[in-house]
């Protein structure tokens, strides 16, 4: 998938430490799309991965459908049950 990074998605996975690889990895292949419910015409792509301290974690990635998609932010969260 095509994507751009918002200046906003850049600045969040680096301070959050979230590789680029990773990011494509999900953005590519993730196991779950769901719609964002606060924000009409976004998506939310996410997927269990390992950070490099071991744990598990569900990364989650804001997208836009509308072209050119943009990633508006991501984050990993340990609330994978939710």
């Amino acid at each position: 998938m095509k994507f751009r990074l918002s200046s906003h998605a850049a600045w969040e996975l680096e301070r959050r430490g979230i590789p680029n690889a990773m990011l494509e990895a999900v953005l590519n292949g993730s196991e779950q799309r769901v719609p964002d419910e606060a924000h009409a015409g976004r998506w939310i792509y996410q997927s269990r991965v390992r950070f490099d301290d071991g744990k598990l974690y569900l990364l989650r990635i804001v997208v836009t459908e509308e072209e050119p998609r943009t990633v508006i932010t991501a984050y990993r969260t340990g609330k994978i049950e939710k």
